[in-house]
């Protein structure tokens, strides 16, 4: 790796991407419903300063902002610093993540930890770090480099907040799954944070390092003890550092500017009300660009460390410039710029710059449920993606389910199934002389990718955490991705299989 990706794994944009690693930092008998197997809930929980007034409706907050109701019961708040060291060791087939590769290797990690919390009357500031090696045990692979930093800043009023976050994460590789290659992690205060904002790649091929970053500023208004207002504006980017091994295939970078804006009103003790308006902006490497604005109602219904069910649907408009399409019966005029030719040197065509409008639906839906055991997290999110890499931009469904249980005071369950399928929105980007492999992105129309993973941990001691853990990983892309070449391998499957050891002494207090 060079110097220059390494200063941009250690001082990206603003500090982010959290703590958690490798699996295993629960040490209390449940673990919250809205984290993910490798979130941290033996550190204390974020909370107001002792002298500061928290929103009126702070343990119901409003459900088009980022911040969700806590399911467990509040601990003290505390200042404190906590360190950490994870090790692991995993055997995965396919490790170089290929469509029909069959390999078998290993893969090593060490990783070490740091996350601080300070707390003053109106402040509240977390900065969190994980850091440390891998090494891939194949040719060609061996030492890769891992970053992820975090920053989560709260200012609150009387009637009010303010937040700024950042999630920035250097990964020698990614997938959709346990938070590995997302950068809305537990560690930024975005575990929960819906789709419409980016911040995740939903699917994975070859082993390719990846920068990702996504930066948030949101704020929380109290007009009464009923109404409330907010605002999110963000800005997120995925840029690959390498090309996909063996094809000469380039993967799109990507950047999306969210900005959203919504009215709350609670309709009772359980229920809120709430109308919204999000303008995207998309652009890519490839030079292409496109926007939507989205309209939602949502509807919320809470039971106060039980329950936190949202849903929001609405129309979507997107506007589309400048691209390009096939001319089907062109005339002299059509071969004068801004028209070009296209196609492959076999089937040349000629394609022209148009404007596409399109109307459609976004939404979501989550679940977070706390029974006396088990706690459930699920979510569907239907949004235009930036597309991972594979597309300039698509319309994808994701749906996720996440549970823990304990058994006994010192073992813990955990599972995390997850899917996707995403649709291009914008044509392949092949240019005269290319044809599949070849293109910019992929040139299917479609692609699915699916995980299933289960795991165990257990405590030993306050300190020490033990874990094993499978997964499963599944991405298909449809029969265009052949083209008219005839059948092809256009499948990649791994399984993970993952053994290891988490240190994380107690907090130190900075009270």
């Amino acid at each position: 790796m060079s110097k220059r990706h390494s200063l941009w794994a250690f001082f990206g944009w603003l500090p982010l991407l959290a703590l958690t690693a490798a699996w295993g930092q629960d040490s209390s008998p449940q673990q919250p419903a809205g984290s993910t197997p490798d979130s941290s809930s033996q550190q204390p929980i974020p909370a107001y300063g002792p002298d500061n007034s928290a929103p009126s409706i702070a343990e119901n907050p409003p459900i088009s902002g980022i911040d969700m109701p806590n399911l467990e019961p509040h601990a003290a708040p505390l200042s404190y610093l906590q360190p950490g060291v994870h090790l692991s060791e995993s055997v995965s087939s396919n490790l170089q993540n290929s469509l029909g590769g069959s390999d078998t290797s290993t893969i090593s990690n060490g990783l070490g930890s740091l996350e601080l919390q300070r707390l003053w009357s109106n402040y509240d500031l977390s900065l969190s770090y994980l850091g440390g090696v891998g090494y891939y045990n194949v040719n060609g692979l061996g030492i890769k480099q891992i970053e992820e930093l975090g920053l989560s800043q709260k200012i609150t009023w009387k009637r009010g907040e303010l937040g700024i976050r950042d999630a920035f994460s250097y990964q020698p590789e990614g997938t959709f799954g346990s938070s590995y290659g997302s950068v809305a992690s537990a560690g930024a205060g975005l575990s929960g944070l819906s789709a419409l904002f980016g911040g995740a790649g939903l699917g994975a091929l070859g082993q390719v390092p990846r920068i990702m970053n996504l930066s948030l500023i949101d704020a929380v208004q109290n007009l009464t003890p009923k109404s409330s207002i907010t605002a999110t504006a963000g800005y997120g980017f995925v840029h690959f550092l390498d090309n996909e091994p063996g094809t000469g295939s380039s993967f799109i970078g990507n950047g999306q500017f969210t900005a959203e804006v919504a009215y709350n009103r609670l309709l009772g003790p359980h229920d809120q009300a709430a109308i919204m308006y999000a303008y995207q902006a998309f652009s890519f490497s490839t030079g292409v660009n496109f926007h939507s604005h989205v309209i939602q109602l949502m509807w919320g219904h809470r039971i106060s460390g039980r329950m936190d069910f949202v849903v929001a649907a609405g129309p979507q408009f997107t506007q589309i410039n400048n691209v390009f399409t096939t001319v089907s019966n062109p005339t002299s005029a059509d071969t004068i710029p801004p028209c070009q030719l296209g196609g492959t040197l076999t089937n040349p065509v000629i394609e022209c710059p148009t404007n596409d409008f399109r109307v459609g639906v976004a939404g979501r839906a989550s679940l977070r449920y706390r029974f006396p055991k088990v706690s459930l997290d699920l979510n569907y999110d239907h949004y235009l993606t930036s597309g991972a890499g594979f597309f300039a931009g698509s319309e994808s469904d994701i749906a996720r389910l996440t549970a823990t249980r304990p058994l006994g005071r010192i073992w813990t369950v955990f599972s995390d199934i997850g899917y996707s399928r995403n649709s291009r929105v914008l044509p392949s980007t092949c240019a005269l002389g290319q044809s599949g492999s070849s293109c910019s992105g992929v040139s299917a129309n479609v692609y699915q990718y699916g995980f299933a993973g289960l795991g165990v941990r257990r405590n030993f001691g306050r300190n020490f955490k033990a874990y094993a853990s499978y997964q499963f990983n599944d991405l298909i892309f449809d029969q265009s991705f052949c083209g008219t070449t005839g059948p092809c391998n256009r499948t990649s499957q791994r399984q993970i299989g993952t053994i290891g050891l988490d240190w994380t002494p107690r907090p130190i207090r900075l009270d």
